[in-house]
C-alpha cells in the first residue's frame, strides 16, 4: 500500500509554532488585562466620585431650601404671584432645555430631579412629590439611604436631612435623589475614560507586533549565521555579541559546537582505527595465501594456512568489538539498575581462566565481598570482558593480570585491569600510525577495544584512566566512580 501524503499524514506531528505571534499574544493578552484593570479602577473612580457630586448636590440643595424667607413656606414662595382682574396673565414659563454639552449625556445623570420635604416647626409645610407618609416620625441629620415605594415601585433613594439652627421658627428640609442618577453619572464618567483606551486598542496591537517582529531581528540573524556554520571546518560563532541574551546563547551554542567537533574528531580516528586494524589482519591474509600457494613444500604450506586462519580468526574479533560498539551505543538510553561490581568481576575472571590457561598467562581477582552502585550491568560487563581480553591476548606468555574492585578514603570506585607484560608506550592506541604486520603479531583491536570502553564509561557517569599502576604492574586501565555514585 502506498504511504498517505499531506495534511493527514502529518496530523500526530506538533505543528510548528511562532514565537514572534508566542511573544505578541502574551504582549497582547497583558495589555487587555491592564484594561480590564484599568475599567475596574475607572468605574470605581467613576462611582466614588458620582457619590461624591451627588451628596454634594443634595447637600447645595438643601442649603438652598433653608436660605428661603422664613414670613412663608417654601410652597407659596414657589408659587407665581397673582395677578389682579384684569390684569394680562404672565406669560407661562416652559422647562429651559439642557445644554447642547448636558443633552450628550444619559437623561438626569448631570441635571437629576429632587424630591423635597419640609417642615417648619414640626410641621408639614411641603411634600413634593408626596413622600412624607413613608418617612419616620423622626429623620436623622446627614446622608442616609431610606427605601421607599413610588409609582407602585420600591427602591433605595439617597437623602440628605438639615435643620436651620438657631432661627425661628425651625425648619428642616430632607432632599431625595434616586441612585440611578448617580449609577448613570458613575457609569457615564468611566465611559469617558475607557473609551479612549478602547480606541487605542488596536494601535497598541499593530505597535506590539511591529515592535516585537522588529525585535525578533536580531535573533533571525543569528539563526542565519547557525545555519551557515561548518562544523567540519572548526567553525564557531563570534562570542560578542550586540544583546546580553543572544550571548549566553551564542555561549551554549557554541560549547554545543565544540563538543560535536570533538565527536566528530574522536568519530574520524575511531575510523582510522577501524581501518588500520582491518587491514593489518586482511593484509596478512592476502600475504599468507601467496605464500601458501606459492610454497615450496607441505610444510611451509601448513604454516601460511595456519597463519591464514589466525588472520580471520584476528579479523572476526575486531568485527566482534565492533559489533559491541554498536551494542553498548544502542543500550546507553536504557534505566540503571544496582550492580555488584565484585560478583560482576568474579564472573568475568573465572569466564576467562581457561583463555589465560591457553595463552600461558595468570590472571587474579582482588575485591571484597560487595560493593554496589547504579549502572547497566550489561555495559560494565561488556567494558570489563574487553579488558580483560586486551590484558590476556596483547601481552607475551607469563604475564600477571589482576582484577581489581576497591574503594578508596575519598569514596571513589575503582574497577581495574592491570597487567605485568610491558608499560603504556607499548599500547597502540586509538589514532596511532602503526604499519601493518605480516600476521605473526598478536596487537589487533586493541584501539577498538579501548574506544569501546571509553563510551561505556562515559555512558555509565564514570573516567576511563589509563595509568602504569602501582609495583610490580607495568600498566593499569581503571574505571572510575566519584564517591557519590556509590549506593
Amino acid at each position: 500500500m502506498g504511504q498517505t501524503t499531506g495534511p493527514q499524514a502529518n496530523s500526530g506531528q506538533p505543528r510548528d509554532r511562532s514565537l514572534w505571534r508566542y511573544l505578541w499574544a502574551w504582549a497582547l493578552g497583558a495589555v487587555v488585562a491592564l484594561w480590564l484593570l484599568l475599567a475596574g479602577l475607572a468605574y470605581s473612580t467613576g462611582y466614588h466620585e458620582a457619590e461624591e457630586i451627588s451628596d454634594g448636590l443634595l447637600v447645595s440643595a438643601a442649603k438652598l431650601l433653608l436660605s428661603q424667607p422664613l414670613d412663608q413656606p417654601p410652597s407659596e414662595a414657589l408659587k407665581p404671584p397673582l395677578s389682579a382682574p384684569g390684569a394680562p396673565k404672565p406669560p407661562v414659563a416652559h422647562p429651559a432645555a439642557l445644554p447642547a454639552a448636558l443633552s450628550q449625556h444619559p437623561p438626569n445623570a448631570y441635571a437629576p430631579e429632587f424630591h423635597v420635604v419640609v417642615w417648619q416647626d414640626e410641621r408639614l409645610v411641603w411634600d413634593s412629590h408626596g413622600v412624607h407618609a413613608q418617612l419616620p416620625p423622626r429623620l436623622a441629620l446627614g446622608h442616609q439611604t431610606l427605601s421607599l415605594t413610588l409609582q407602585g415601585v420600591s427602591q433605595d433613594w439617597r437623602v440628605y436631612v438639615a435643620e436651620s439652627a438657631g432661627s425661628v421658627p425651625l425648619r428642616r428640609v430632607a432632599v431625595f435623589l434616586d441612585p440611578a442618577r448617580r449609577d448613570a453619572l458613575a457609569a457615564d464618567i468611566s465611559e469617558h475614560i475607557l473609551l479612549p483606551a478602547l480606541v487605542f486598542l488596536p494601535l497598541v496591537a499593530l505597535m506590539l507586533a511591529s515592535a516585537i517582529r522588529r525585535g525578533l531581528l536580531p535573533l533571525q540573524r543569528l539563526s542565519g549565521k547557525i545555519a551557515a556554520l561548518d562544523v567540519d571546518a572548526g567553525q564557531t560563532l563570534v562570542p560578542q555579541q550586540p544583546y546580553r541574551e543572544l550571548g549566553v546563547t551564542v555561549q551554549a551554542i557554541n560549547a554545543l559546537v565544540l563538543r560535536l567537533q570533538a565527536q566528530i574528531g574522536r568519530e574520524r580516528r575511531f575510523a582510522a582505527d577501524v581501518a588500520h586494524e582491518l587491514r593489518t589482519p586482511l593484509t596478512a591474509l592476502v600475504l599468507q595465501a601467496r605464500r601458501a600457494r606459492n610454497g615450496g613444500g607441505p610444510a611451509e604450506q601448513a604454516q601460511a594456512l595456519q597463519a591464514v586462519e589466525q588472520g580471520a580468526l584476528r579479523a572476526g574479533r575486531i568485527l566482534s568489538q565492533l559489533l559491541d560498539l554498536a551494542r553498548a551505543q544502542s543500550l546507553t538510553g536504557d534505566q540503571s539498575e544496582p550492580v555488584d561490581l565484585c560478583a560482576l568481576a568474579r564472573r568475568v575472571v573465572s569466564e576467562h581462566a581457561a583463555l589465560a590457561h591457553e595463552l600461558g598467562q595468570d590472571i587474579a581477582l582482588e575485591a571484597p565481598e560487595s560493593l554496589v552502585l547504579p549502572g547497566q550491568a550489561t555495559l560494565l560487563e561488556l567494558a570489563l570482558r574487553n579488558l580483560v581480553d586486551n590484558a590476556l591476548r596483547h601481552n607475551p606468555e607469563g604475564t600477571y593480570v589482576e582484577v581489581r574492585v576497591a574503594r578508596d578514603g575519598a569514596g571513589q570506585v575503582t574497577l581495574s585491569v592491570s597487567d605485568d607484560g610491558g608499560d603504556l608506550s607499548a599500547v597502540r592506541t586509538s589514532g596511532s600510525d602503526t604499519a601493518p604486520d605480516t600476521g605473526t603479531s598478536s596487537n589487533t583491536g586493541l584501539g577498538i577495544g579501548l574506544t569501546l570502553v571509553e563510551r561505556i564509561a562515559q555512558s555509565q557517569g564514570a573516567q576511563l584512566v589509563r595509568d602504569g599502576g602501582a609495583a610490580p604492574f607495568g600498566k593499569r586501565f581503571a574505571l572510575v566512580w566519584p564517591a557519590t555514585s556509590v549506593l
